[in-house]
Formats: structure tokens, C-alpha cells, sequence
């Protein structure tokens, strides 16, 4: 499959770029976010910060809307260099998480994962069907190859996703992340386009 401009076969070619928005389904849908979301989008980091610190690195440094709109920001010129995406994940409109291409690699046509969402909003698929929704993008309109997730080895929930994804564990980095105070290790998965396409059709 090629792209709109002729990419992945001609490499000189400009490559597509991430849609600003996806239906995930009816009342759910992922947004690329600007400056006024930042808010809304604080204050539901900071009612689930406890939660959210047992795995993610970055908690700490959001104390403040400012400090919302300064990585809002830095996430649309990530946009604008074709380098990775970061959505809103929006139920009824409300903001209940993010899910982000953390990478793209455009030269191998790969691409990283990455998302959280508040703990009310767990245990509903949620994540698992905007993930799944922004899979189908990137191998179907992006024409991406190889999408991989790394997780905590003890992060079950996200374990979860990952094999509710199809997505096959490739190995165990050792000391992968410092979280606050120690080295957590993580487990990599991933999926190819065809074997994404393949499920999907199974």
C-alpha cells in the first residue's frame, strides 16, 4: 500500500501525516490537543496522581496548568516534524487519558506506543479500543510497518492490553526506566502490519 503522495515506494516522497483526529467509536474519540485543553487536561493528572506515578516517569514534573500548556506545546511541534503524535482520549468529550505515537521511524516505517488513562475510567476497553483505533491508522493510512509498546514488568494492566492487541512479547529490558527512585524493568511488545491485518480479518 502506498501513501497519498507515493510513500513508502518512493522514498523522496513526503510521507502522510497522523490525522488530528480518530472515531474510536460512538462518544469516544482521539484528539490532538491545544493549548486550551490544558485545564482540563491538568486536573485530571493531578486527581489521579498517586495513580498514575507508579508507572510513569514524568508526574512530578506537572504541577501546574503552565507546566500542561508547555507539553502541549512541545507535543505540536513534535506533530509538525513528522516525529510522533500525542492524542486526547476523549469520552462524551470529557478528557479521561492520552495515548501517544511516542516515536516514528519513518526510514523503517516504525513507531512506539504509549498512553494512560485515569483509574475511573479503567476496566471499560477504553484503551484497548483506541489503541486498536490507532493501529488501524498507522498501517492502514500511514502505511507503517511495526508498532511496539514497552511496559513495566509488573504493570499488569498494561500487560493486558498488549496481549488483548495481539501484540507478541519480544524480550525483557533490564533496568529500562528510573522510576523516582529505582530502575523498573520492562517487557517489549510489538506487532506487524500483516499480522495486525491478519487478526483483525480472523
Amino acid at each position: 500500500m502506498s501513501g497519498p503522495c507515493g510513500w513508502p515506494q518512493d522514498r523522496d516522497a513526503p510521507h502522510p501525516d497522523p490525522a488530528g483526529s480518530l472515531l474510536v467509536e460512538d462518544d469516544l474519540e482521539l484528539r490532538v490537543p491545544n493549548e486550551r485543553d490544558a485545564d482540563e487536561l491538568f486536573l485530571n493528572v493531578d486527581a489521579n496522581r498517586d495513580y498514575l506515578r507508579a508507572w510513569l516517569p514524568w508526574v512530578d514534573d506537572v504541577t501546574s496548568v503552565e507546566d500542561e500548556a508547555a507539553a502541549i506545546r512541545r507535543s505540536a511541534e513534535t506533530r509538525e516534524k513528522g516525529e510522533g503524535c500525542f492524542y486526547l482520549i476523549c469520552l462524551e468529550g470529557n478528557i479521561v487519558g492520552t495515548l501517544s505515537l511516542n516515536s516514528i521511524d519513518w526510514d523503517n516505517r516504525g513507531f512506539v506506543v504509549g498512553y494512560w488513562i485515569s483509574e475511573e475510567s479503567m476496566g471499560k476497553g477504553i484503551v484497548t479500543k483506541s489503541c486498536a483505533r490507532l493501529l488501524d491508522h498507522c498501517f492502514d493510512d500511514l502505511c507503517l510497518h511495526r508498532g511496539s509498546l514497552e511496559v513495566a514488568v509488573e504493570n499488569n494492566a498494561s500487560i493486558a492490553i498488549a496481549e488483548r492487541l495481539g501484540m507478541r512479547l519480544e524480550g525483557l529490558t533490564r533496568e529500562r526506566e528510573w522510576l523516582y527512585d529505582h530502575y523498573v524493568d520492562a517487557s517489549l511488545y510489538a506487532i506487524t502490519a500483516p499480522e495486525w491485518r491478519e487478526r483483525s480479518q480472523g
